[in-house]
């Protein structure tokens, strides 16, 4: 039987880190990550992109792991990326902006321990991102205990615990049981020549409404260069419309072109904004409804289509397309 031809392409993170006088700091080459693991069913090939704790991985690293996903893409059955969990959910949900009609199946992991230490999440996490990469559809992926999930609708719920990570709005795709490598989410997406589109506009603000939010701050980011906006509201994406009028801040943005998504802050479930007056009001105003999106994937979706000289029609209009299962429209 021929063995899988797989492509590790490493950024640094926890999962690559030692210890120095400064804390963990990523220091592992993808080479070492994999000698650390032992023998594998697989033809791996490895190549070291980034070294960095994922706290910086910005706008400017997301374009060199596309490019590098995108140039690998007919040479490999699979790919793995490893990198850093705290912004992982935010990269892979713009690698599926960036990366649609993917011909391979691209799968991130990471770990809460580094792979140096005894007891550690790290083996376990890049073997199931390994088996992933060999066995499910094309697509981006997120693999972390003994679990994976669709990129676009990963969340990281945790902060130390090996169960990091959850698929919100969207089952799991594929899990480790005792009989093995179960999949249970098929993409059947038509699969299409992959087009690499890495333009984007990070002056964009993510904001969580609170009782007492003053709407003035909404100008404020306009006036130092905000172009589009994610409010975080209560639940099923209502705002405040007395005393403190979001609503009419909303409408004011909106008139000047610049788009405000609604997103809830209940991190399960959809909003909507036709059922309460505190919702309606806001999409009289114009404010575009997130749906069952992350946040993550709100933002990312919203700074790619800021990226593509997108107008507020055709955001609008964005923002009600399913492009890779990140969202469910009713």
């Amino acid at each position: 039987m021929t063995r899988k031809k797989l492509l590790l392409l490493s950024t640094g993170g926890t999962i690559a880190s030692v210890a120095s006088d400064d804390g963990l700091v990523p220091g592992e080459s993808g080479e070492e990550l994999i000698k650390m693991m032992g023998s594998l069913p697989y033809d791996i090939t490895v190549k070291d992109i980034l070294s960095l704790d994922s706290s910086n991985i910005q706008p400017e690293e997301w374009k060199v792991i596309a490019q590098s996903i995108y140039d690998a893409r007919h040479d490999y059955d699979g790919i793995v990326v490893s990198h850093g969990t705290d912004t992982m959910a935010y990269t892979t949900s713009m690698m599926t902006f960036m990366l649609q009609g993917i011909n391979l199946p691209v799968v991130f992991t990471g770990s809460q321990v580094p792979m140096n230490v005894i007891l550690n999440d790290a083996q376990s996490n890049m073997k199931l991102a390994f088996a992933a990469a060999a066995n499910l559809d094309p697509g981006i992926y997120l693999a972390f205990d003994r679990q994976v999930l669709r990129g676009c609708r990963a969340v990281k719920v945790r902060t130390t615990a090996f169960n990091a990570f959850e698929s919100v709005n969207y089952p799991v795709v594929a899990q480790v049981t005792s009989d093995g490598f179960e999949v249970h989410v098929h993409n059947h997406q038509e699969i299409k020549d992959c087009r690499l589109n890495t333009n984007v506009d990070s002056n964009v603000s993510l904001l969580k409404l609170f009782p007492g939010f003053d709407p003035s701050l909404l100008e404020v980011l306009a006036h130092n260069g905000c172009r589009g906006i994610v409010i975080e509201a209560y639940g099923l994406g209502g705002m405040t419309f007395i005393r403190r009028n979001l609503v009419g801040a909303v409408g004011k943005l909106i008139r000047r072109g610049i788009p405000v998504i609604a997103a809830s802050q209940c991190l399960y479930e959809r909003s909507d904004l036709t059922k309460y007056e505190v919702g309606r009001q806001a999409l009289l105003e114009g404010a575009i409804s997130a749906h069952d999106m992350t946040s993550e994937s709100a933002i990312t979706k919203l700074m790619w289509a800021l990226g593509q000289g997108m107008d507020l029609p055709a955001i609008t209009k964005f923002f009600a397309t399913d492009v890779a299962g990140e969202v469910t429209i009713h």
